[in-house]
């Protein structure tokens, strides 16, 4: 294995510095939402920017590209049967915010650096196409989710039109797939760059200054659906589809490792815009990645020889 510790040591760093700081006082109790603010407005946008450009794609291509997709389908459907099947009544923000983290892989800042230590630096070319739609999913069914549970009006195509449209990451979307075609921007790539490699650190410094341990027990049930949704049972659906699709090697591990991710963590940000219950999403996403390093360890043993 490769060994990035530094990655590892940072994900340590900014959750703990969060979480410090939030109990010294020295910052307001809704500092958070200054740093979300950045991330949407001005981190996320820049990744898209970042990768969206370099993109070329190949027929195998397409696993990595349709395997966000199926985990997200796929948590639909999970949290579906965890509602009929667990005897508890779930509020429509809850059940969004466990859609939003069963559905959404965090496949950048954990994946990345995961992917580094397990296959090297070369394979991340793959992550990227996962990482890429898995943002689109974000940005489009995310929304979609959120404005859906939050909004008290019956949801229609021009409403979700509009809150996307509103949504600064998707004319980032939009902005990287069609301008790199006509104007030359890599005079600024320096800069978008430096952009987007904030999202990292933020994202996980804002989750530590929500993140509480505290009534964790209250919430085991519906973590534990998350959990074993999102940790075991995603992956093993990318590991079907590979095989379905007959396609084998870095291609076929990449994607099912890339699936095999905690919770995407800006879907902490969406939560906690829109009221999806950000506790419990918090407390999903910072316990994901916790675990999530016992887990992708046994995936990379059941997909090495893939």
């Amino acid at each position: 294995m490769h060994a990035p510790m530094e990655n590892f040591a940072l994900i340590a760093i900014c959750i703990a510095a969060g979480m410090l700081l939030r109990r010294s006082g020295l910052l307001p109790a809704d500092a958070h939402k200054g740093i979300n603010a950045w991330i949407i407005y001005l981190a996320l946008p820049a990744v898209s920017l970042k990768y969206l450009p370099h993109i070329h794609w190949t027929k195998e291509l397409l696993l990595p590209a349709l395997t966000p997709v199926l985990v997200w389908v796929g948590a639909w459907l999970w949290v579906a049967l965890y509602k009929r099947f667990s005897g508890k009544t779930l509020d429509k923000k809850t059940e969004a915010g466990l859609r939003l983290t069963a559905g959404l892989c965090n496949t950048s800042f954990v994946g990345f650096p995961l992917i580094m230590a397990y296959f090297g630096e070369a394979q991340l070319g793959i992550a990227v196409i996962c990482d890429q739609v898995t943002f689109m999913l974000l940005s489009v069914g995310g929304i979609y989710l959120a404005v859906k549970a939050s909004d008290q009006h019956q949801v229609s195509a021009s409403l979700i039109i509009q809150k996307l449209l509103k949504f600064p990451p998707v004319w980032g979307c939009i902005i990287a797939l069609t301008v790199p075609h006509f104007v030359d921007i890599s005079p600024v790539e320096p800069l978008i760059n430096k952009l987007a490699g904030t999202i990292g650190p933020l994202a996980l410094f804002s989750i530590g200054l929500q993140l509480q341990f505290s009534g964790w027990r209250q919430e085991i049930r519906d973590m534990s659906a998350v959990f074993i949704y999102k940790l075991l049972l995603a992956p093993a659906l990318a590991l079907g589809l590979a095989l379905a699709m007959g396609i084998r090697g870095s291609i076929a591990q990449i994607s099912i490792f890339e699936a095999a991710m905690p919770t995407i963590l800006t879907s902490a940000v969406i939560a906690d815009e829109y009221d999806l219950n950000p506790r419990l999403v918090n407390l999903i996403i910072g316990i994901g990645i916790l675990l999530s390093f016992g887990t992708t360890f046994f995936w990379w043993l059941v997909i090495r020889y893939f």
